[in-house]
């Protein structure tokens, strides 16, 4: 039985493999962190407990944009000490693997409000393109949130009101993508305008 348990037991590479599938680091690194606070994490020593759990608060602020220079310095020094005072391999691997991801620049364009790959969604918001929106009206009758604004065409009636996302409502469901028949609503990065997947 004890046997049966530890086969099924999550291990750091598993984790660490499935982090890898996500395209931001800054994900990559959350993803992993969660995860081993989930399974292999064995709480017996201070410095890869604490650690982790403080690594995971830090790495939330920065993807969801609320992110600090000192959440930075923080996670590097905590990678450090998990490093060299881990009494396990697990704990050394996951300073390692957190140094590895802070070593790319994008957990400091997260600073400014980027996230280059796409992922992070509380840099992203969702616009209509006003030349491709046929005035169908199915986002807005699929937006639980009452975000999208506009008038759904009738026949022979002019001067509608275009339909647009009100971002402040908007809670990124991604629903009025996945029912726009003309492509017509799009991801962008709030600060840079680049589309996503682009």
């Amino acid at each position: 039985m004890a046997e049966e348990k530890e086969s099924k037991e999550l291990k750091v590479e598993d984790i660490k493999k499935s982090a890898d599938e996500k395209k931001c680091p800054v994900q990559r690194a959350l993803f992993y962190m969660e995860g081993f606070l989930e399974g292999p994490m064995c709480g017996k020593c201070f410095p890869c407990e604490m650690g982790t759990y403080e690594a995971r608060i830090r790495l939330k602020d920065l993807v969801q944009g609320r992110g600090t220079k000192g959440d930075l310095a923080a996670l590097k020094r905590i990678a450090d000490i998990m490093l060299e005072s881990s009494r396990c391999k697990k704990g050394k691997d996951t300073a390692n693997f957190l140094l590895e991801w802070l070593k790319t620049d994008v957990f400091e364009q997260h600073l400014i409000g980027k996230c280059p790959d796409m992922e992070c969604i509380s840099f992203m918001e969702y616009s209509i393109i006003p030349d491709k929106c046929t005035l169908c009206g199915e986002c807005k009758a699929v937006c639980k949130f009452d975000a999208i604004f506009g008038e759904k065409r009738k026949p022979f009636v002019g001067g509608y009101a275009p339909f647009e996302i009100r971002q402040k409502k908007c809670v990124k469901c991604g629903d009025c993508i996945k029912v726009c028949p003309e492509g017509a609503i799009i991801l962008t990065g709030i600060r840079t305008g680049t589309l996503a997947g682009v």
